[in-house]
């Protein structure tokens, strides 16, 4: 994302001394200006590696270090991590760098040696979120811990699992809990890897507005070359920090190589990311947020209004279907009708996947209206 040099950008060392993080939280415990940077290889793979990534990013903003230990694979005979092993190399890092360890946990013996190797950080991922049953043993296995523990979004879009983990987590008297976006599965073809529906992660903020929340540009985009743009996004909408893949040869990476940043990359990267202020109290800023607000308040008004009469139109077309005895979908108008639409809304500067999924949701209630007509 190229960020404009405009007035509001220019005073970037004031912009990080303004930056306001969640208070009463976890994330006090961090002396910082900036959001919280967790960074590491995706799979440790040697000691080696581990040690040197390490000791790159000693003397960075990255306060904790991540490495995959044991890596979920959805076919068999891929590399499934370095396992136990990789724990001790993880200790070694942490007594000869100072940063703290993080790694996934996907099961109760996950838990159970990663807590005899104080790892301090253990994150539930995408595929293990998926499932109550895990979720409960591993909330169950790390009853009243003082660890920080992160709750990844499952990997179907799907608001109320990921609610459902948090939940677990906080039955269990978890009290040091993150949540971390990173992206949703799909089978239409996106430039992300994992699209980030970013409104999922948003309800969640609203929900739970002192909870910490981390965004993982790596998985959303599979592309290291998109990683900064997403992460600005993510500081755009006042999330308190970020993990990101980092290796010191990304293009020979045993998992995820794509995705890969080196430590001088992943140093530019956070070099170059703009901090916003949490807010502006100045009477300039609240009059002009006033007036903005008022004119966005009633634009939406007048949309509900459009729908609410296209719908009607859409019920009318249901009767004359139904009089008729036609099929309700029309595959060819509904195809001309996208066409149409996405060139249209390319002119007014709107993207072709935000038009996409208006006009889906929008075809989805004109069926549902039709239907009515049908089932009367």
């Amino acid at each position: 994302m190229q960020v404009a040099k405009s007035d509001l950008y220019i005073n970037r060392k004031e912009i990080v001394m303004k930056y306001t993080k969640k208070t009463n939280t976890w994330l006090d415990e961090f002396e910082r200006n900036r959001p919280l940077v967790i960074a590491g290889p995706c799979s440790a793979e040697t000691e080696e590696q581990v040690l040197k990534i390490a000791h790159e990013l000693k003397n960075s903003d990255v306060s904790i270090y991540r490495a995959g230990i044991w890596k979920p694979r959805t076919r068999p005979g891929g590399f499934e991590g370095v396992g136990e092993i990789g724990l001790k190399w993880l200790q070694k890092a942490k007594a000869e760098t100072g940063l703290l360890m993080a790694i996934e946990v996907a099961n109760v013996t996950h838990v159970k040696l990663a807590l005899e190797h104080d790892i301090d950080v253990l994150w539930i991922g995408a595929r293990t979120t998926v499932n109550p049953f895990a979720v409960q043993e591993i909330a169950d296995a790390l009853r009243g811990t003082k660890k920080i523990i992160l709750l990844k979004n499952p990997v179907n879009p799907d608001l109320s699992l990921w609610l459902g983990g948090l939940e677990r987590l906080q039955n269990a008297g978890i009290e040091k809990i993150g949540i971390v976006h990173r992206g949703f599965s799909t089978y239409e073809k996106t430039k992300y890897r994992n699209i980030p529906e970013w409104q999922i992660a948003i309800e969640m903020q609203n929900r739970f507005p002192d909870l910490p929340i981390i965004i993982d540009p790596s998985h959303i985009t599979g592309n290291r070359n998109m990683i900064q743009e997403v992460a600005q996004e993510a500081l755009d909408l006042n999330y308190d920090g970020m993990m990101i893949e980092t290796h010191i040869d990304p293009d020979n990476a045993w998992s995820d190589a794509a995705q890969q940043v080196t430590p001088s990359a992943l140093k530019q990267i956070l070099k170059d990311l703009v901090v916003r202020n949490s807010d502006d109290n100045t009477d300039e800023y609240s009059k002009s947020m006033a007036k903005l607000r008022a004119n966005i308040d009633a634009l939406d008004s007048t949309l509900l209004d459009l729908l609410g009469k296209r719908m009607k139109i859409a019920g009318q077309i249901g009767q004359v279907k139904k009089d008729k005895n036609v099929a309700i979908l029309q595959n060819n108008r509904w195809n001309e009708i996208l066409e149409k639409m996405v060139k249209d809304g390319d002119r007014k500067g709107l993207s072709e996947e935000f038009v996409l999924k208006l006009f889906k949701a929008i075809h989805q209630e004109s069926i549902e209206h039709q239907e009515k007509v049908f089932n009367k």
